[in-house]
């Protein structure tokens, strides 16, 4: 026969499930999983709260168009053929294309965008902000995905913007000299096109390397061999270096960008060059999203 007292207690531990029960349902009302669009819109409130990026694309977008416009100031300066043949000779060469992005503001925007690529990520890192990112959503590829998604959609726009703005200050310094080009000239678009997209693949390059490595000055310093050394290491006089080259993001560049078809012992395709582009990024993003689900933080 069934006491009083455990009568009771059975009732107590009844009514402690129910309100349980009742707690994680309240929970689950007030407390709605994060919407993807929601990931995302504070992904691009955290970007633009440190004025450091914000100065980081002011300057950089700055010094690339600056090394591109200073070239072609150069040339306008120093130009001394007056015959209509030298100024033909000298579009069909390329080279107004050449001085509309240069090789030195390609290593520029490379260098600044893969770092703020690697901010993007290694700060949170550094701060401990990671942590309670996590905390706040379980879900870390959701959140990781929605920061790959920002960075490449402002990195784009950016890209953009400079190399647009480039290629109308170079063609309208060189126009003083009847030397510059319009925008529908053979090969103009894909070099506007490639150097635009070169801030993309560069930035999420630069953040997959952050969230491998997870420290500022190791990561800017695999971002440099990357995208800087090993280009001048592995040189295309040797089939299996060439390989290498034409593998690698400033290659890929160079390639797209050389409209006069230099000779070159092993030659790359346009399609090879673009598909090294999309291969260099989508691995990027992979890697950012699915590098944080097993790892401590």
């Amino acid at each position: 026969m069934t006491t009083t007292p455990d009568r009771a207690a059975a009732a107590a531990t009844e009514m402690e499930t129910t309100t349980a029960t009742a707690r994680a349902d309240l929970a689950q009302v007030t407390e709605p999983r994060a919407r993807f669009r929601d990931l995302v819109a504070a992904e691009w409130v955290k970007l633009w709260s440190l004025r450091s990026n914000t100065w980081a694309f002011v300057i950089g977008g700055l010094a690339v168009i600056g090394f591109n416009v200073g070239t072609a100031w150069d040339t306008y300066r120093y130009w001394t053929a007056q015959d209509a043949r030298a100024r033909a000779d000298f579009v069909r060469d390329g080279i107004p294309l050449s001085i509309a992005f240069t090789a030195n503001a390609a290593m520029v925007l490379m260098l600044a965008l893969s770092a703020i690529g690697a901010t993007a990520i290694v700060g949170e890192y550094r701060t401990g902000m990671i942590r309670t990112t996590f905390t706040a959503v379980p879900a870390r590829r959701s959140v990781m995905a929605a920061k790959v998604c920002v960075v490449t959609a402002v990195t784009t726009v950016f890209g953009t913007v400079v190399a647009a703005a480039s290629f109308g200050l170079t063609q309208a310094v060189l126009s003083g000299r009847h030397i510059g080009v319009p925008i529908d000239h053979p090969g103009a678009l894909r070099v506007l096109v490639a150097s635009a997209l070169l801030a993309p693949v560069s930035a999420l390059l630069g953040m997959a390397l952050g969230t491998l490595i997870r420290h500022s000055a190791a990561t800017m310093t695999a971002n440099v061999v990357i995208l800087l050394l090993l280009p001048l290491v592995f040189s295309a006089d040797r089939h299996w270096a060439a390989v290498v080259d034409h593998a690698l993001p400033t290659g890929a560049w160079i390639r797209l960008v050389d409209v006069d078809r230099q000779p070159v012992a092993y030659p790359w395709t346009l399609t090879g060059a673009w598909t090294v582009y999309a291969i260099w990024a989508l691995a990027a993003a992979v890697v950012a999203v699915t590098s944080v689900q097993r790892r401590d933080q």
